[in-house]
């Protein structure tokens, strides 16, 4: 017996793609102008599908009230399917909560739909019913890009559960609001979350900052200090840089990890603690790893759900929606005019390539709110070291590279340096089209002006997974 599918948005357009593409992949669908339609569907037909495919606002029920009626009405839920064009954290992390399947933002790639739905089907089974927790704050990681969206995603998958995190990214790309919007998002949520930026303490007092002392425990411990493990109890701790952290600490961290208990400085009381870890790094750790700078050990114990922190370049198309927060935000602070940026500042900015990522461009926002006399922000208004001018002179600089690299090579008398540079030069642009689409061929075929055969055909050519 073939799979059921069954679409519910009230935009006709999007009902006939997926009509087709269902189609196209040999899956039965019926397609439902409103969620009050699906619901009396399913009280008459005699067969329920197999999933469901849903929009988030349409008039009248909303997508994740034809879930929660599905859940209140029904012992058997099928497979539920989020679509939004309205994507953002809150929404991603409402439809996991609510018990959705997946969630999809639009515009979406047919392919991926095709996939995840076949997934949805093999999942096809009862589920108990989630827990309700009250609603979180707003959170502040903002982004409407293929690339956040990933982080949304699994952001809203780990809101049901305590697993340790480990969060990879540059300096500067928000690791540790992913980390707060990971506890914001928890079970955890009405406890302490404590921060720790292990580059930021030395070595000598990083265990008791980390674990507390007792009194007396050392010159100048005139009283007993809970450390940032007492204080996170019941919490989420988040260790930041922990690349950075010294070898007899790991020791000790994974201590923790594996038994709940240590020892305050100077005590002889096991003190037992229920911590969620998250780590974050900018740091290769599987490097370091090899270079027995870091315990293998520790590295497995924090590395069980990793989420990487996009870096600004792999997310551009959000820089005129962080610009405009941010010039907000700083004239809240600041108390002066707010400014706003014209669509050639936007689209100018939009071209840089960020090497301090979003706390550059946070920082951009506040100089441009003291220094700049306009309101409506120019090119021309920016700080001289993003002026048009100084950026297209350090534009060039790979174009001169490239030209030392190749005479090298052809003094060195080696061929095949067309090849080589080729090769090289067609994988740093597939990584960057997949690392701006959220790995979506489709989206990344376009970005390149490829067909999807041809970027799937080099990808197996570079061996690209």
């Amino acid at each position: 017996m073939s799979h059921v599918v069954w679409v519910v948005d009230d935009d006709q357009s999007i009902r006939w793609v997926l009509e087709r593409a269902y189609q196209r992949a040999e899956i039965d669908v019926n397609s439902f102008e409103s969620a009050e339609e699906a619901v009396s569907a399913l009280a008459s037909h005699a067969r329920t599908p197999d999933a469901i495919i849903c929009d988030v606002r349409m008039a009248g029920m909303s997508g994740f009230d034809l879930l929660a009626k599905l859940k209140e009405e029904r012992d058997s839920v099928p497979p539920v399917i989020i679509m939004t064009a309205h994507a953002d954290l809150d929404t991603a992390v409402h439809a996991y909560e609510g018990g959705a399947f997946e969630y999809i933002p639009k515009p979406f790639d047919v392919n991926e739909v095709i996939d995840t739905t076949r997934r949805a089907f093999s999942n096809n089974q009862n589920k108990k019913k989630t827990v309700e927790r009250p609603p979180a704050g707003q959170s502040e990681l903002i982004g409407e890009t293929a690339a956040m969206q990933q982080v949304f995603r699994a952001i809203g998958k780990l809101s049901r559960s305590n697993t340790t995190v480990l969060i990879n990214g540059e300096s500067g790309t928000g690791k540790e609001l992913i980390a707060r919007a990971l506890h914001q998002h928890s079970s955890r949520s009405d406890q302490a979350f404590i921060a720790l930026n292990m580059a930021a303490i030395t070595q000598d007092l990083m265990e008791s900052e980390l674990f507390g002392h007792e009194k007396g425990a050392f010159t100048g411990a005139m009283e007993q200090y809970k450390g940032r493990f007492e204080q996170a109890n019941n919490g989420t701790l988040f260790l930041d840089e922990i690349g950075d952290m010294p070898a007899s600490m790991q020791t000790r961290l994974l201590r923790v990890l594996s038994e709940n208990q240590f020892y305050r400085v100077g005590g002889h009381t096991a003190v037992t603690v229920d911590v969620r870890i998250i780590a974050a790094t900018h740091q290769n750790l599987e490097a370091l790893v090899e270079k027995q700078l870091f315990r293998e050990d520790l590295f497995h114990r924090l590395n069980v759900i990793r989420i990487t922190a996009p870096p600004l370049r792999d997310r551009s198309a959000d820089i005129p929606l962080l610009l405009k927060v941010f010039l907000s935000k700083a004239a809240e602070d600041l108390g002066s005019e707010e400014k706003r940026s014209s669509e050639e500042l936007d689209t100018y900015l939009s071209g840089l390539s960020w090497p301090g990522n979003v706390r550059q461009l946070e920082n951009l926002a506040r100089w441009l709110t003291v220094m700049s006399s306009a309101t409506e922000l120019q090119v021309e208004d920016l700080p001289a070291d993003l002026s048009p001018a100084k950026v297209d002179q350090q534009s060039d600089n790979w174009q001169q590279a490239l030209h030392k690299w190749a005479k090298t090579r052809m003094q060195e008398n080696q061929t095949g340096v067309a090849r080589q540079a080729t090769e090289q030069f067609e994988r740093t642009l597939i990584d960057c089209a997949l690392s701006s689409t959220g790995n979506r061929k489709q989206e990344a075929a376009i970005l390149l002006g490829w067909g999807r055969n041809t970027l799937t055909r080099k990808m197996k050519e570079y061996d690209i997974q």
